[in-house]
């Protein structure tokens, strides 16, 4: 039975460690119930109890589900919708930066599938209680990583060209084409849709052995915190007006220009319609 409540409710990905940790805390401050997903159970509680104690909300929820199986997106949504009756905010901030080659539950390649296909298929199944609950936002982590990027909309489940940072760039540049597609079929009045570059932050993320990891702690001096990165999320889910944000992408609270790839709005249409295929919409 869904929760009966006129209090906003924020659901934020990827939420146990990192930038979305602290995007949940920060929506956590302003009064918001938050979801807050995962994939370990003992992690994504041991992040709830952080928030909670940081934030003083006792609003503060968890929900799990592993973003390589469309069919724990789909049970992670219906979950969702069945304990509240109300969404305002989605925060797509889950993602992956994979240093070998894999192909997701579904045979997708990894990257792919979980930074793309997985808030693609969530933010569709849970766009009509967003509109229900208007106005509401859709916030998704996209990264400065998408740039000099190019996808081959016929490629994308197992691209023949692979390397960890194209696939992560790939990735990047589809939740900007994703999120400006959105915009383009939504009215801002009723949901506003944007994407962030957060910076480059000191997580986990590219903490996977090897090469990768070396190179990771040897930048991370001259990163930012996950507290500093999360601040552009909780921006956009919380400025009082954010129409002036819809269907842009933004760096340090600011409209900015990506890509020349990520303004094409008829590769934005077909990534929609082959991803939308993908995941059986």
């Amino acid at each position: 039975m869904a929760e009966i409540s006129t209090q906003r409710v924020g659901v934020v990905t990827g939420a146990s460690s990192g930038i979305g940790l602290h995007t949940a805390l920060g929506l956590a401050r302003t009064g918001m119930r938050v979801v807050m997903t995962g994939r370990d159970r003992a992690r994504t509680e041991q992040a709830r109890r952080l928030v909670t104690a940081r934030s003083g909300s006792d609003r503060v929820d968890i929900a799990l589900a592993d973003f390589s199986r469309l069919a724990e997106v789909r049970r992670l949504a219906q979950e969702i919708l069945s304990a509240h009756d109300r969404l305002d905010v989605l925060v797509n901030n889950a993602g992956l930066f994979s240093p070998h080659y894999r192909l997701s539950a579904d045979g997708v390649e990894l990257t792919f599938a979980v930074n793309h296909l997985a808030p693609f298929l969530l933010t569709n199944l849970l766009l009509e209680r967003l509109r229900a609950s208007a106005p509401a936002r859709i916030v998704t982590v996209a990264s400065e990583a998408h740039r000099r990027s190019r996808i081959d909309i016929g490629d994308l489940t197992r691209p023949a060209d692979w390397t960890m940072m194209r696939a992560y760039g790939r990735s990047k540049l589809c939740n900007i084409l994703f999120t400006r597609e959105l915009a383009s079929r939504l009215d801002p009045g009723e949901i506003v849709a944007t994407c962030l570059h957060p910076g480059m932050v000191a997580t986990a993320i590219g903490q996977r052995g090897g090469l990768v990891e070396l190179g990771w702690r040897l930048l991370k001096p001259i990163m930012i915190s996950p507290e500093k990165g999360a601040e552009t999320a909780v921006f956009l889910g919380t400025v009082p007006d954010p129409t002036p944000f819809h269907g842009s992408y933004v760096i340090r609270k600011a409209v900015a220009h990506p890509d020349p790839a990520a303004l094409d709005n008829g590769l934005a249409r077909r990534l929609w319609d082959e991803s939308a295929r993908l995941v059986g919409l």
